[in-house]
C-alpha cells in the first residue's frame, strides 16, 4: 500500500465460521452451531487481506451475557430474563476479562485460541481491533478471570447511596428490580436488591421491554439525579478500573479498541485514559458517537483518533441510495466535517444498520456500489465494511429475538447465507456463491485496493467539482451524480459517480481554479487509465474543454491522468 488509509473489516466470530444450514428460528447454540475464533483459517484471513482490507474488527470477543450453560466449566448461568435472545447480546459484558466460550473449540483453553487468532491475523498483514463496552455492563456481571490484584466492579460499593463517586454502579435503594416481561422463564422469578440503573440511563426499577433492561450503567463520577454534577478529582474509582482492562487487552497485543456508546462516558475520561493506554501501545480507539454536536469534543478532548460518522454520512448516503436526496448534499456533508474529515470513520453497513440488499433499504447489493465508491475515495479516512455486505448478505432473516428487520441478528445463533457459500465448507474459496455474488465481491476487491493503492486517495488533496457543475450544465445530472479530483504529486484522479439507475454520457466541467490550486498543467497530453476496467485512452485536460465519459448506473469512472512524455 502506498499510504495509511484503513480498511476495517467488521465481522462477528459468531457468525463468520458457522457453516450450518439448517437453522431453527430461536435454536439454542447445540441445534444451531456458532463460529469459532478456529473458523478463521490462515486461508481465511488472506481472503479477507484480498479485499484490501488493514484492520479487522472481532465484534463479540469479550465474556457477555448468554442463555448457554456452561456451568461445568465454573462459569455461572446466567438467568434467562436478563439474555436478550437465546445467545445474548455482546454488548452486555459478563466479565471483561475473559473471551466468550462460545467461541472455543476448548473451553478452559479459550484465551489461547484467542491469542492465536490475533497472531493469526498479524501474520495474515492486518491489525486486530475489538469492542471496548465502557457504559454499561451485564445485570450478571462478576468477573471470574480478572487478575487477582484487581477488584470487581461493585465489590465495595455503598448499595444504601444511589449516587457515590467511589461506586462503580448507580443504584435504586430499597428498591426491588421489577421486570414486567420474561421474568419468569425459569423455575424462580430474577432478583435484584437494590435495583440497579439500566445502561440507557433508567432510573426505575421497573424499566419496560425497550430499555437496556439486561444491563446496569457503570458510573464514571456523574450524578444524573442532581444536575449532572460532575466529581472528576479524586479520579473516581470506575476510571481506574476501566484504565486496567483496556491495558489488559492491549498485553493482549490487540491494535485497537472500538469503543461502544462513547457520548455516554465523559470526554474527560477518554482524556485521562487514551493516552495512558497509548504509553503501553500506540493503539487506535473508535468512537461510536451519533450527537455531531460531540465529535470534536471527542477527536479534541476525548483524543479518539476516529468517529462513526453516522448521522452525517452514513444517514446521508443512504437517502441518496434510496432516492431520497441528491448527491449534491454530499458537499454539504464533507464541509461540515472538513476540520475533521481523517478522523471520520465511513460505512455502508454495520451490525446496527439495515443490509444494503434487503427489502428495507435498496433491494439489491448493486444499488450501494456507487456509495462504496464514494466513501472510499472521498477523502484518506477510514472505511469499513460489515462481513457480508461484500456479498450482498441481504440480512432477511426471522432469526428469533431478532425479527425480520433487514439486519444480521447479534442476538441468536444464527449464520449468514451469503458468507456460508463463500466459506464453502472451510474452503474459503466462493465456491458455492452465484455469479452476481462473485460480480459484488470482485467489484469491492477492485474499489477497496485502487483506494488504498492509489496514492492519490490515500493520502492526496481532495477538490470537489460539485459547484461547477451543478448549475448550468445540461450534460451532467446534478441531482444523481458526484464528480471530484484527488491528487498527489503527479498522480491525479478525476471520479465519477453515478447513482442513477441508467447510464450517463456526462461532460465535466473543470475550472481554472481546480488548475491552480491542485497544479494540474493546462492542456498537456496524458494517458488516461480508467482503473476500474483497465480502458486507456489519450487527452489532455484543459478548463476550456470539459471531459467526457460514459458512466454506467449504479457504477463509476475513476479516471488516472498521467502526464505523456
Amino acid at each position: 500500500m502506498s499510504g495509511n488509509k484503513h480498511i476495517i473489516y467488521q465481522t462477528f466470530p459468531r457468525l463468520f465460521g458457522n457453516f450450518n444450514s439448517f437453522l431453527v428460528k430461536g435454536g439454542g447454540i447445540e441445534v444451531n452451531g456458532c463460529g469459532k475464533f478456529d473458523s478463521y483459517t490462515p486461508k481465511a484471513l488472506d481472503e479477507i487481506r484480498d479485499l484490501g482490507i488493514s484492520h479487522i474488527w472481532y465484534m463479540g470477543v469479550i465474556a457477555h451475557s448468554t442463555r448457554s450453560d456452561y456451568q461445568s466449566y465454573g462459569i455461572r448461568k446466567d438467568h434467562n430474563a436478563i439474555v436478550k435472545g437465546k445467545a445474548g447480546s455482546p454488548f452486555a459484558i459478563r466479565d471483561y476479562y475473559d473471551v466468550d466460550p462460545d467461541l472455543a473449540v476448548n473451553v478452559p483453553n479459550r484465551m489461547a485460541e484467542f491469542e492465536n487468532l490475533v497472531k493469526r491475523t498479524h501474520d495474515a498483514g492486518m491489525k486486530v481491533i475489538i469492542d471496548f463496552v465502557p457504559n454499561h455492563v451485564a445485570r450478571s456481571y462478576h468477573s471470574l478471570m480478572k487478575p487477582s490484584y484487581t477488584d470487581d466492579l461493585g465489590q465495595h460499593d455503598d448499595t444504601t447511596k444511589s449516587f457515590s463517586p467511589s461506586n462503580n454502579f448507580y443504584y435504586l435503594p430499597g428498591q426491588n428490580l421489577t421486570l414486567h416481561f420474561g421474568a419468569k422463564e425459569e423455575d424462580y422469578e430474577y432478583s435484584e436488591f437494590p435495583a440497579k440503573v439500566t445502561g440507557n440511563d433508567c432510573f426505575s426499577a421497573s424499566p419496560n421491554k425497550n430499555d437496556w433492561y439486561e444491563t446496569v450503567k457503570l458510573n464514571y463520577g456523574i450524578d444524573y439525579q442532581n444536575g449532572k454534577a460532575k466529581y472528576f478529582n479524586p479520579v473516581p474509582d470506575t476510571w481506574h478500573k476501566m484504565l486496567e482492562i483496556l491495558l489488559f487487552w492491549t498485553e493482549k497485543d490487540v491494535d485497537g479498541f472500538r469503543c461502544d456508546m462513547v457520548e455516554m462516558v465523559p470526554a474527560e475520561f477518554w482524556h485521562w485514559a487514551i493516552p495512558r493506554v497509548k504509553e503501553r501501545k500506540n493503539v487506535e480507539f473508535i468512537a461510536e458517537v451519533y450527537n455531531p454536536a460531540l465529535y470534536r469534543d471527542y477527536i479534541h478532548i476525548g483524543r479518539f483518533d476516529y468517529l462513526y460518522d453516522k448521522v452525517g454520512m452514513y444517514d446521508t448516503m443512504r437517502r441518496i441510495i434510496r432516492r431520497e436526496a441528491p448527491t449534491t448534499d454530499i458537499t454539504i456533508l464533507w464541509q461540515q466535517t472538513e476540520d475533521i474529515r481523517e478522523n471520520m470513520l465511513y460505512f455502508l453497513e454495520n451490525h446496527d444498520e439495515q443490509r444494503i440488499a434487503s427489502d428495507y433499504f435498496a433491494d439489491h447489493a448493486r444499488l450501494g456500489l456507487p456509495g462504496l465508491v464514494c466513501l472510499a475515495t472521498l477523502n484518506a479516512n477510514p472505511l469499513m465494511i460489515y462481513n457480508g455486505q461484500e456479498l450482498g448478505e441481504k440480512g432477511m432473516d426471522r432469526e428469533g429475538f431478532s425479527g425480520l428487520d433487514g439486519r444480521t441478528s447479534i442476538f441468536d445463533y444464527w449464520s449468514m447465507e451469503s458468507v456460508r457459500r463463500w466459506a464453502n465448507s472451510g474452503a474459503f474459496n466462493g465456491g458455492q456463491l452465484s455469479a452476481e455474488q462473485r460480480q459484488i465481491r470482485d467489484y469491492y476487491r477492485k474499489i477497496i485496493n485502487i483506494a488504498v493503492n492509489e496514492k492519490a486517495i490515500s493520502e492526496g488533496s481532495f477538490y470537489d467539482l460539485a459547484y461547477c457543475n451543478n448549475s448550468g450544465n445540461p450534460c451532467f445530472p446534478a441531482d444523481r451524480m458526484m464528480a471530484y479530483l484527488r491528487k498527489a504529486g503527479d498522480e491525479l484522479l478525476l471520479i465519477l459517480i453515478n447513482f442513477d439507475d441508467r447510464e450517463h454520457n456526462v461532460r465535466v466541467n473543470i475550472p481554472q481554479n481546480a488548475f491552480d490550486v491542485m497544479k494540474i498543467a493546462d492542456n498537456r497530453a496524458s494517458r488516461v487509465t480508467e482503473l476500474i476496467s483497465g480502458e486507456e485512452s489519450i487527452f489532455a485536460l484543459t478548463p476550456v474543454c470539459p471531459y467526457g465519459a460514459s458512466v454506467s448506473a449504479h457504477s463509476a469512472g475513476i479516471y488516472k491522468f498521467e502526464y505523456l512524455q
